[in-house]
């Protein structure tokens, strides 16, 4: 299974969205600043997820997230 998340930083005020499929690694791995886009922003905490059966289907999602550029759509996701 590959899964679809989105981050959250407080200190920040900001989202950022990815796909892998180890999450709890990979949380680990921003919140040790061992991800370029994410080493100022920790503590990050994973505030939504989506489950897909293929790496390729979970990129596509990913793309279709960061394709909207739109703060209020990611929230939209969060609060369902």
């Amino acid at each position: 299974m590959f899964i679809v998340y989105i981050l959250y930083s407080k200190s920040l005020d900001r989202y950022y969205t990815g796909h892998t499929a180890n999450i709890q690694d990979r949380l680990l791995r921003h919140n040790n600043g061992r991800s370029k886009a994410t080493k100022t922003g920790a503590p990050w905490v994973i505030v939504y997820t989506e489950m897909f059966n293929t790496k390729s289907i979970a990129y596509k999602r990913e793309l279709d997230i960061k394709a909207k550029k739109s703060r209020s759509y990611i929230e939209m996701l969060i609060a369902r």
